[in-house]
C-alpha cells in the first residue's frame, strides 16, 4: 500500500464517528427469527414427550407432577442445546417457543444452566416434595412375666 493512500485513509477516520457499539449499554432490538431460549407453556403440553424423543442433543426433560391432571414441569439444559428448535417443530400442542428476546444465556458456573420450566407451583411441588406422614404404628406391649 502506498503511503499517500493510507494518510488519505487516517485523515477520513479522524473526522468520522467510530463503527464500534457500546453493547451492554446500548442494545440494539433482536431479530424475530432469532433462536434463544426455549419457552414452555404447561397448560397446552399433553406428556406425549415428543419433544424429548426429538431433541438431538437430549437437552429436554420433561418431569410428569400428576399425570391425571397434566402437570408437567420441563427441565431444559442450555448447555446441551444446540438451539436447533427440533423440539419446538415436532410440539403438536404449541407448547414450546423459542424466545428472541432472552439469549444472552452466559454463566459463571454450571448451576444456571439446568432450568425448570412450568407453573411455579408445579416447580415447587418438584422441588420441595412434601415428607411422608408416618404412620401410626403399634407399639409391642410387654406382659409381665
Amino acid at each position: 500500500m502506498r503511503i499517500g493512500a493510507m494518510l488519505g485513509d487516517i485523515s477520513r477516520s479522524l473526522f468520522k464517528r467510530p463503527v464500534t457499539e457500546r453493547y451492554p449499554f446500548e442494545r440494539r432490538p433482536t431479530p424475530g427469527r432469532l433462536r434463544g431460549l426455549v419457552t414452555f407453556d404447561p397448560a397446552r403440553c399433553t406428556g406425549c414427550k415428543i419433544c424429548v424423543r426429538d431433541c438431538p442433543a437430549r437437552a429436554v426433560e420433561l418431569l410428569v407432577v400428576d399425570k391425571a391432571t397434566k402437570r408437567f414441569v420441563m427441565r431444559f439444559h442450555t448447555d446441551r442445546c444446540t438451539y436447533c428448535a427440533q423440539c419446538v417443530v415436532s410440539c403438536n400442542f404449541d407448547a414450546l417457543g423459542m424466545s428472541h428476546e432472552q439469549w444472552e444465556l452466559a454463566a459463571l458456573s454450571r448451576e444456571p444452566f439446568a432450568l425448570l420450566l412450568g407453573r411455579p407451583e408445579d416447580v415447587e411441588a418438584l422441588l420441595n416434595p412434601p415428607s411422608p406422614v408416618p404412620s401410626p404404628v403399634a407399639t409391642p406391649t410387654v406382659s409381665p412375666a
